[in-house]
């Protein structure tokens, strides 16, 4: 493919917003308030346990993908060490090169203490860079990662708490600029997470309810020409669940998460043609997510979605997953199911996901994740 530098960023974009929304194409009424931010993919969740569960996960059980929905889960999980990597490939339905892998690591440093780090890389392809008469100047392969570091820690019998630090670069023109203004642009951002779970006894089987919180990317602004600074997916996100023993060999459990992102909602441009969200701080832009939207009480609900799971195992070794996901039809119809299947051995876990969209000309519709983790445990 050919593109101009126009070109390359409304390509960009719309995959951008593709990323989060599910393209505005799909939306069904004639308003659209779907937010925009940069560095979408920071967004995706490459854990192919929750995507079996539409993304369910900051309230579930720990395991080895912890990082990405709450880092707090691994104060309390069962293993010692272990790896994780995933792969995601992404919006199949309007491109066939766009992917994301993924590797994660835990580490246990004692019973109250558990360090974890992990890498996301996120490609866009291959794009061939032209100049004003359409010749072709460069071929690149626009790319952004992100690497993060987490330290977990249990704060009492029932209760864990996470920090988590990340360093962002998204490289949209690998360096080619026929202007020379254009750069990759780099962010720093933070999570801040909770776990808590309280084991109980019913009907003379184990139960216990859980609950989690993760505020993630909360962190700076990203600029790739060094003047406009755009927002990065600051999101919060909140969890509970409850997990029960049927019998011997048989679990089943249930899992909500709701989410909403800590970046302003689209505002009216002022009368010199500006968007009035270019001068908010992020403090400022995070604080205000909650009150800022134009429509009132009833837009800013309207920008929180849904993520319903259920999860059954077997024997501790096979697991059936299934989801639905909810967003309203103003900020971006991303409506679809979801099923996955668990196989756990002695040594390594397969995960895998699959999206069942409920909208006609869903981007999203029959994509696949796959998780394979390896515990370590037994090598420390």
């Amino acid at each position: 493919m050919n593109y101009n530098m126009k070109q390359l960023f409304i390509k960009i974009g719309l995959l951008s917003v593709a990323v989060i929304l599910s393209c505005t194409s799909i939306v069904a009424q004639s308003e659209n308030n779907a937010i925009t931010t940069a560095a979408p993919f920071l967004n995706i969740n490459p854990d192919s346990r929750a995507a079996g569960m539409a993304d369910a996960g900051v309230a579930t059980s720990p395991d080895m993908n912890s990082q990405f929905l709450n880092p707090a889960k691994y104060a309390f999980i069962d293993g010692e060490m272990g790896v994780s990597i995933s792969f995601t490939p992404w919006l199949r339905k309007l491109v066939d090169d766009i992917n994301m892998s993924t590797a994660t690591f835990y580490y246990r440093l004692d019973k109250m203490q558990t360090i974890s780090a992990s890498l996301r890389y996120f490609s866009m392809g291959s794009i061939d860079f032209t100049d004003g008469s359409g010749n072709v100047q460069y071929t690149g392969k626009p790319n952004e990662f992100a690497i993060d570091g987490a330290y977990s820690r249990v704060l009492s019998d029932k209760f864990s708490g996470a920090v988590a630090f990340r360093y962002i670069r998204s490289d949209l023109t690998n360096g080619y600029s026929e202007s020379g203004d254009l750069k990759a642009g780099n962010a720093f951002a933070a999570d801040i997470a909770f776990y808590f779970r309280q084991p109980m006894r019913v009907n003379r089987n184990d139960a216990e309810f859980t609950a989690g919180i993760n505020i993630s990317n909360i962190g700076s602004k990203i600029s790739y020409d060094g003047v406009n600074k755009e927002f990065i997916p600051t999101n919060l996100k909140i969890g509970t669940g409850y997990k029960m023993e049927l019998d011997k060999y048989n679990d089943l459990a249930f899992t909500l998460d709701i989410n909403k992102l800590l970046v302003p909602s689209n505002q009216p441009l002022d009368d010199n043609g500006d968007d009035p969200n270019n001068d908010k701080s992020v403090p400022a832009a995070v604080f205000g997510s909650f009150s800022d939207a134009p429509g009132g009480f009833e837009q800013e609900l309207q920008e929180i979605t849904f993520s319903l799971g259920a999860e059954y195992w077997y024997n501790k070794q096979f697991a059936i997953r299934a989801g639905y996901f909810h967003e309203h039809e103003n900020q971006g119809n991303r409506k679809f199911a979801s099923a996955g299947f668990g196989l756990k051995f002695n040594m390594f876990t397969l995960d895998a996901s699959y999206i069942i969209p409920m909208v006609q000309n869903n981007p999203l519709a029959n994509t696949m994740r796959f998780s394979l983790s390896f515990d370590l445990s037994e090598f420390r």
